[in-house]
């Protein structure tokens, strides 16, 4: 593997343990996140870069759909809380950034890297409510599929469960 890290997670496997610190500087376990609905969580490149702000916007226009299928969206991106936070409040995100400086993470994620290499991979996942993987969306060139793809998903999460 060449000190690559693990393998992405896949459909089954179970979310990762793990604590970082969000836009509000405030800490945020794994644990916390699971237990109410199902979970989607996107990684992105970075704030405020064009294709990134139209992913982190395409969550923000479909989050009352995400909330109505009962479900968390968290996005994760190497920057720090505070330029989370000014994303964040410039955007008007209605959801939680999380700050994995160190890209851990995105490591024990198994997020490959993105385009040629260069930027960090583009990747969201949806968990159910138990943490485990039922799907995973990665595009680095269409920044809006991974809304719709996910948003789909949860909805039949959703319809199971019920």
């Amino acid at each position: 593997m060449g000190g690559m890290g693990r393998e992405m997670l896949k459909p089954g496997e179970t979310l990762p343990t793990f604590t970082v610190k969000d836009q509000a500087g405030e800490e945020i376990s794994s644990d916390s996140l699971l237990g109410a609905g199902p979970l989607v969580i996107f990684f992105y490149p970075a704030d405020n870069t064009p294709g990134c702000t139209a992913q982190a916007c395409g969550f923000r226009d479909q989050h009352e759909d995400f909330l109505d299928a009962g479900a968390r969206v968290v996005g994760v991106s190497g920057d720090s809380v505070e330029s989370h936070a000014a994303f964040v409040q410039e955007r008007r995100l209605p959801y939680t950034l999380l700050a994995d400086e160190g890209n851990h993470l995105r490591k024990s994620f198994g997020v490959p890297r993105g385009f040629l290499g260069l930027t960090p991979g583009r990747v969201t996942f949806v968990f159910d409510d138990q943490g485990v993987v039922r799907a995973v969306t990665n595009s680095s060139l269409n920044p809006l599929k991974p809304v719709h793809e996910a948003l789909n998903v949860v909805r039949e999460l959703k319809e199971a469960s019920s």
